[in-house]
This record gives C-alpha cells, sequence and structure tokens, in this order.
C-alpha cells in the first residue's frame, strides 16, 4: 500500500456497543467509541406498555443498534484522528443468537403501532430463555425421527436459538407470527441497515439456524413439530447465505451519513461477537480454544475433524473459517454469576473496607480469595445461575453451592464461584477430547482478564497453558479484521489474523500442586453435576412451584 489504510469495526453486546477503528497493515488500534443501549435489556414490561414479561424473556429494541452506528463510529474516528476517506471497510459482530421480526423491508415489528404492545414484536435477546418447552418439543421430536443433523449439536437444541424462538412466537402471538415477513439474526439486520441488502452469514446460520450440508430441518419434520409451522424455513428464514470475510455489500448513503464514513465502502457480511474473535487472537490453527470471557462465556474452536461432541452448540463448516469444521461450546453465566454474588450475598463490612482502599469489591474479594489455597474452603459450587448452555443444554437449571458451614465466609463462596466457572470450562474441554476433538490451548479474551487470580484458577482446575488476547476490544478488532478482508486488503481470513491479530502465549502457566488439587475437587464438581443435571428434575420443578402462568400476547 502506498497509504495507510484503516478498517472499523463495530461489536454489537448486551448492554451497548463498541465501535473500534483499526490500521490494516498491523493491527493497531487507533482508537474506539462505546455507546449504551437506551432500553438495555428489557426483563419486566416492553416499553410504553402495562404488559409484564414472564420469568427469563430478554427482548431488546433493534432502534437502540442504529444508534451505536449513529454515535459511537463517529466518535471513534474523530478520536483516532484518520481521515474517514482512508477507511476501506466495515466489520460488525453481535450477541447470538439474538433474533429481530421484521417486514419485508426489514422493519422492525415493534417499531409498528399496532406492535408497540406485543412483547413478541421485539428482539428476543440471546439469553431470552423462556422457549424451554419448544426447545424441548423440537428436541424430543428430532431424536424421534433420528435428524441426521441432531448429532451435529450435540443431541439437544437449545432454547437460545433461531426455531425455539421462533415456534414460541407461533405457539403464543400468532398474529406477530403471520406479520413478520423475515426472521432475522440481529447480525444479519445490522449489516442490513449498513448495505440495504438482507444476507445470512455462515455462522449464525450454521450454529443456531440448524443449517447443515446446505440444507435447513425438512418441511416434514417441522409439520410434525408443530402443524402450520412447517413453512417457517421458506417463508420466514431463508436468505442467501454469505461467507464469513465475504462483502455482503457497500455502505448506502443513509448509513454513510450516520456514520460519517464514505458511502460505497465494504461492508463485510455479519458474524457472532465470539467467533470473530478467533482472528483477533490469531487463533485459528486445530486445537486452540478461544473462551470470550464476560456475563457469559463462549469457546470457540477450529479443528480438521468431524466429530459428534454431546452437549455442544454445534460443529458448522466454515462456521469460524473457510476449510476447518468450527465448534462452539459455552456457558451461559460467567460474568453475571460474579455480579449477582457480588450484588446480593456479601456483608457491609466488605463493602465499607473496599470502599476505604478505593476499589471495587471485585477486586477486594478477589485479593481475599488469592490468599487460600485450592480446596481451603471445604466448597464445590454449580456454576447455573443462568442455565447450563454447553453440555447439558438446559436453561431450566440453576446454581448450588455444596459444603457451606456456620464458619463459611463470603470470600469463600466467592472463589468457589470463580473455581466453578473453570471447571464448567473443564468439563467442555474434557467432552472435547473423549469425543475426539482435540484442546492444546485455551486462548482466553474479553473483560475478566484483569482477573489475574481467575486466569490462574482457569490454567490450573482446566489443566492446560493459558494464553491470553491483548485487545480489550478484541470482538470489535476481529471484526475490522474480517472488514479488511471484504475491502480486499487480504486473501483470506486467516492471512488478515497473521498480520492483524495476537495474542500472548502461556501467559499463565497450570501449578503442579495447584492440578493435583484440583483434581481432586473436580470429580465432586462432577459427582454434582451429574446428580442435579442429568439424576433428577428437582430445579425444575422448584421453578414449577411458584412460577406464574404464561402472560398472554396481548394482555
Amino acid at each position: 500500500m502506498t497509504s495507510e489504510k484503516y478498517t472499523v469495526g463495530v461489536d454489537f453486546g448486551t448492554l451497548s456497543g463498541r465501535a473500534l477503528v483499526v490500521r490494516v497493515s498491523d493491527g493497531h488500534q487507533l482508537a474506539s467509541a462505546e455507546h449504551a443501549y437506551e432500553h438495555g435489556v428489557i426483563t419486566d414490561s416492553v416499553p410504553g406498555s402495562t404488559v409484564r414479561l414472564p420469568p427469563q424473556w430478554a427482548l431488546q429494541v433493534p432502534e437502540d443498534y442504529l444508534d451505536v452506528l449513529r454515535t459511537a463510529v463517529p466518535e471513534a474516528v474523530e478520536k483516532s484522528g484518520v481521515d474517514p476517506a482512508d477507511i476501506i471497510g466495515i466489520g460488525t459482530d453481535f450477541t447470538a443468537c439474538t433474533m429481530v421480526p421484521v417486514r419485508r423491508d426489514g422493519t422492525p415489528l415493534c417499531q409498528l403501532g399496532e406492535f408497540g404492545s406485543h412483547p413478541h414484536a421485539y428482539g428476543k435477546l440471546w439469553r431470552h430463555h423462556s422457549p424451554q418447552p419448544q426447545a424441548d418439543r423440537i428436541n424430543a421430536v428430532a431424536a424421534q425421527r433420528g435428524e441426521p443433523w441432531l448429532p451435529r449439536y450435540g443431541g439437544l437444541i437449545s432454547s437460545e436459538w433461531e426455531f425455539a424462538k421462533a415456534l414460541e412466537i407461533f405457539d403464543e402471538d400468532p398474529q406477530v407470527y403471520q406479520a413478520m415477513d423475515h426472521f432475522v439474526e440481529a447480525a444479519d439486520w445490522i449489516v442490513w441497515q449498513l448495505c440495504g441488502t438482507y444476507v445470512r452469514n455462515a455462522c449464525s446460520a450454521g450454529y443456531k439456524g440448524i443449517r447443515q450440508d446446505g440444507r435447513y430441518p425438512s418441511r416434514e419434520f417441522l409439520t410434525e413439530v408443530r402443524p402450520g409451522f412447517a413453512d417457517f424455513v421458506t417463508e420466514k428464514l431463508d436468505a442467501p447465505i454469505g461467507a464469513l470475510g465475504a462483502r455482503a455489500g457497500s455502505l448506502t448513503a443513509q448509513a454513510a451519513q450516520w456514520t460519517g464514513l464514505p458511502e460505497g465502502i465494504a461492508i463485510a457480511v455479519g458474524n457472532v461477537d465470539a467467533h470473530v474473535t478467533v482472528a483477533a487472537a490469531d487463533a485459528l490453527e486445530p486445537g486452540h480454544l478461544v473462551a470470550i470471557m464476560g456475563t457469559s462465556t463462549c469457546h470457540v474452536m477450529n479443528s480438521t475433524v468431524l466429530r459428534e461432541v454431546p452437549g455442544m452448540c454445534g460443529v458448522v463448516d466454515g462456521g469460524i473459517s473457510e476449510g476447518s469444521w468450527g465448534y462452539e461450546a459455552g456457558q451461559s453465566g460467567v460474568g453475571d454469576i460474579f455480579g449477582w454474588f457480588v450484588e446480593n450475598c456479601v456483608p457491609e463490612r466488605y463493602h465499607v473496607e473496599a470502599r476505604r482502599r478505593g476499589i471495587s469489591l471485585h477486586d477486594h474479594l478477589t485479593e481475599l480469595a488469592s490468599t487460600q489455597e485450592p480446596g481451603q474452603h471445604g466448597l464445590v459450587a454449580l456454576d447455573w445461575h443462568s442455565g447450563n448452555r454447553s453440555v447439558l443444554v438446559d436453561h431450566e437449571l440453576s446454581g448450588v453451592m455444596i459444603g457451606q458451614t456456620l464458619q463459611t465466609t463470603c470470600v469463600d463462596m466467592y472463589r468457589a464461584l470463580l473455581e466453578a466457572t473453570a471447571f464448567g470450562t473443564r468439563m467442555i474441554v474434557e467432552t472435547f477430547v473423549s469425543s475426539g476433538v482435540q484442546v492444546d490451548e485455551l486462548v482466553v479474551a474479553g473483560g475478566l482478564l484483569k482477573n489475574r487470580l481467575l486466569m490462574q484458577i482457569y490454567a490450573d482446575a482446566v489443566g492446560l497453558p493459558l494464553s491470553t488476547v491483548p485487545s480489550t476490544q478484541a470482538p470489535a478488532l476481529g471484526s475490522a479484521i474480517h472488514a479488511a478482508v471484504a475491502a480486499g486488503a487480504f486473501s483470506d481470513v486467516r492471512a488478515a489474523a497473521k498480520q492483524m491479530g495476537n495474542r500472548t502465549r502461556n501467559a499463565y502457566l497450570p501449578i503442579a500442586h495447584h492440578v493435583a488439587a484440583y483434581d481432586r475437587l473436580y470429580r465432586e464438581y462432577v459427582a454434582a453435576y451429574d446428580w442435579f443435571g442429568r439424576g433428577n428434575d428437582m430445579m425444575r420443578r422448584l421453578r414449577r412451584i411458584e412460577a406464574p402462568e404464561p402472560v398472554g400476547a396481548t394482555q
């Protein structure tokens, strides 16, 4: 290149969107900006309505996503000091599976007056877990019929995914179901707004849309799931598939006005926040399990082999990068669990001391917990406060703490929860390995990297060298890398990742005597895991005792 060129990556998270300006030649990050969604996560009632939402609902307003383009992107570009004329592309990533019901022109139903009070007309966030009965029905019919795609998803489809969320609308609000022309991944909806073209990205379609070997589940299967649901794919879901790193289209005049970027620059095919991070880490080689740790954790990894792995979120050809089988697993709650504990379970004296020292309560508890040896607290916990994504795929499971006595402190419990999430990752790793998919290195990205105790616990409890991704905006960096490919700066994502991505290898190594202690503690975790997760339905029964009747769509 005769002069430096730049791309913009935009990461749409659970509560906000972040824009990052990146230099194409070396991946240097010049500036970023963040915009919090005005409506955040809607869990109580839809805006301007008295309609109460049932438990486990999580909705969003798609207009909030556009505000990220209008505010965070121009701010990041201004802060970077680069000439917008030197920006050659923009890439985006999204939480998944986040779904938006829209009309044929892409207008979300919730923006139409007649549907403003309908909860099902809003975007359904990834952690909208109420369609568990629909997921159960899909799984039961698929298992009974011996559907060939089911083993690709570890034998179970999640309530978080496209078909369960669509079936919930079909069951509970036929008016919304009939009115929506497309049920769109938010990852694809935002690209549609940028370039005017609806392209389904291969990642979301494969992992969340049950698309395998070029096909979705058959009409016959969908009819058996629910009479009248047979045409869901052809009428409301199917659209052209775009490969990751491909060009979805060009920035429209309207989107150029929103963002301040040059009209006509490349728009990359959409992607999922976890999967783009593999490129940011330059970890596209087989055996590098990338864990993106935040409110939840998503584990993604390339492999040269196709295997059936129980309880995985999916294996998709080209799901992370072309030419490899991309595997995905996950934990529904990680940072959310730590946040819940600090919010609800810590005595006032710890708050007072943290304030006196001028540090966060998390940092204070972490310092105290770091003085303990593994197993010293005598506790084992299950990290299911937001349900279990892998390997049980059941969002009606809940958290457990075993071993408490009158001597147990909040520091003990805090450390036990840190360890529980590490054991959850170990369960995923061991399930991969026992199924014939090798894991050699754990690569961590995300906001929890700053907790050094947590990282060392993961290295010790999982028993693998742990590398870290230095970028504090790894998904946005990954999106910027894909934008560079879409703009033609590199031949493929692998080449771009080598130039623009990086990780700190072996940042944490397992400590031998900690590994031995955690091996013993992990055996107790597995025993509790099997008893509560597979041995009985106590957690489901507890949810039923006081659970209210489902709220109708238009009460």
